[in-house]
């Protein structure tokens, strides 16, 4: 018999594999960071399964989500992926992902690690929602909208409230699987 998950996960085995294994998933590690901030910047305007699909696309394409071989991109190669297929090719989205590698290195540098920078605005420990239905779960929270700020002062862009929470959702920071959802960790104690 099937667990019982999130429905906006549906049965498209990429979106059940993300929903089982990474969304709500603490992650301490800056590369990993670092990709669902490209994704997710990618994925503006679009839906999660789309980027999802291209990711391999985008771990060739960026350097294997190592952010400073990709703040090292210069105008060559960003013209070079606005013809790439494997990816979105969005010329604005693809600049402000070597834009953004830089604002993640600054971070690095300030903080020690981009992980202590953004873990800081929950405390270290991750937000445990107790939604009831996918109605109940926001597209943007305080929260979200706060990190936004920060980052886009720092000088990222595509980092808008909706896409720091989705982050916030893929990076673990906030757990939002349903009540329901065999991954609420209520059904692990």
């Amino acid at each position: 018999m099937e667990p019982t998950r999130c429905p906006w996960c549906g049965d498209d085995p990429i979106y059940v594999a993300y929903h089982d294994t990474e969304w709500g998933v603490p992650v301490h590690e800056e590369r990993r960071h670092f990709e669902f901030i490209v994704l997710e910047s990618a994925q503006a305007g679009l839906s999660w399964l789309t980027i999802l699909k291209r990711r391999h696309g985008y771990r060739r394409c960026f350097a294997e989500f190592d952010p400073e071989a990709v703040a090292r991109f210069d105008e060559h190669a960003i013209l070079r992926l606005t013809q790439e297929t494997s990816i979105i090719r969005n010329e604005k989205k693809i600049r402000a992902t070597v834009g953004n590698a830089r604002a993640f290195l600054a971070i690095q540098e300030e903080f020690g690690s981009f992980e202590d920078y953004i873990w800081r605005f929950v405390d270290g420990t991750p937000i445990v929602n107790t939604f009831q239905s996918m109605s109940d779960v926001p597209a943007e929270t305080p929260l979200s909208r706060t990190i936004s700020q920060d980052l886009k002062g720092r000088g990222f862009s595509f980092v808008g409230p909706v896409i720091m929470y989705a982050h916030m959702q893929a990076t673990g920071l906030v757990n939002d699987h349903l009540v329901t959802c065999f991954r609420h960790p209520t059904h692990s104690a």
